[in-house]
């Protein structure tokens, strides 16, 4: 059963930094095109960030390009999202997922293609 698990969210100051990770477990990363998204409340969940199987292509939404950056280190079967310069409008529950397609490309912007998502881990912004 695959399982992935979000952590490294928290309450932050604008200009901050965090460091979110997801942990896999039934499935090594490397199988999928991995996902981020994040979602508030009253809204959809928006895609933020993608990581192809082996690392090389990454893909981000434009309101976060240049401040984050998605990463896998296989060997601890774990996906990371590095935020910098964090920003009020962050703020959301940030979820992580794997694409269900048997495909390498293209990297996905859609929610029905990641089949696999974790619990969620909040980000939280303040002024």
């Amino acid at each position: 059963q695959v399982q992935l698990v979000e952590s490294g969210g928290g309450l932050v100051q604008t200009g901050d930094s965090l460091r979110l990770s997801c942990a896999a477990s039934g499935r090594t990363i490397s199988s999928s095109t991995m996902g981020w998204f994040r979602q508030t409340p009253g809204k959809e969940r928006k895609f933020v960030a993608a990581i192809s199987r082996t690392g090389v292509a990454t893909y981000y939404t434009d309101s976060v390009k240049g401040r984050c950056t998605i990463s896998r280190d296989t060997a601890k079967n774990t996906v990371y999202l590095q935020m910098n310069s964090l920003k009020p409008e962050d703020t959301a529950v940030y979820y992580c997922a794997a694409d269900r397609r048997d495909v390498p490309w293209p990297l996905s912007t859609q929610r029905d293609d990641y089949a696999y998502w974790g619990q969620g881990t909040q980000v939280t912004v303040s002024s």
